[in-house]
């Protein structure tokens, strides 16, 4: 996982993401990752349509996208 997220970072690439947020909600995503710390990652989430921070233990999985995909659907 923290591959794919540092691919996001450096070649400023797009990524599926399904996380776990606090309430116990699960979302899929798509994010460039824009900074990697220790307990999280800052990125731009195109489901909200911004900048958000996600807790690297919430990630559930993260991905490359394979397919033509239209950002924001």
């Amino acid at each position: 996982m923290h591959r794919t997220l540092l691919l996001s970072l450096e070649e400023q690439k797009n990524i599926d993401m399904i996380y776990l947020d606090d309430n116990g909600n699960l979302t899929q995503r798509i994010v460039k990752v824009l900074e990697i710390q220790e307990h999280y990652i800052k990125a731009f989430c195109f489901l909200r349509k911004g900048k958000r921070t996600f807790k690297l233990d919430n990630i559930l999985s993260v991905s490359k996208i394979r397919r033509s995909r239209k950002v924001g659907a």
